[in-house]
């Protein structure tokens, strides 16, 4: 029996040729931490992202987070519209004007269809310097 060509597990960030940047608008912030979250992440390593979509960023510092997994210690930091769509995919870097603040691990679905919660993993949990307004852009690894 061979593996279906859906299968998260061909499917690696090499599968993706070149892509134009995913830009979003920090539309609010959110100032909560969980410890126990449960965070449960889709097997899917990519996602299209609609122009005016708003969804969830979300931060953990947990190694073991990736796609099929989940995260406990997360801290929900804003939500973002997408401003210029196209496809995001785990690993991508993700930027505010001062640099970079994560590398994308994943996305719960836990809230659609209302809006994704989009996770990164960066060094710790604290709050990013983000502000209203501010440019939020996922790209590839440079």
């Amino acid at each position: 029996m061979s593996t279906p060509p859906y299968d998260p597990k061909r499917i690696t960030p090499d599968l993706y040729g070149d892509r134009r940047p995913v830009e979003a608008t920090i539309i609010a912030l959110l100032h909560v931490s969980f410890k126990d979250r449960g965070l449960k992440l889709i097997d899917t390593k990519s996602r299209a992202v609609l122009k005016h979509d708003i969804h969830e960023l979300m931060i953990t510092d947990e190694k073991a987070a990736a796609p099929g997994g989940g995260a406990n210690r997360v801290t929900a930091v804003a939500f973002f519209e997408i401003t210029r769509g196209g496809i995001i995919v785990t690993g991508d870097d993700v930027t505010i004007s001062v640099g970079k603040i994560g590398e994308l691990v994943g996305y719960d679905m836990n809230h659609m269809p209302n809006h994704m919660n989009v996770l990164i993993r960066a060094p710790t949990v604290d709050e990013p310097p983000l502000a209203v307004g501010e440019t939020l852009v996922f790209h590839r690894p440079v």
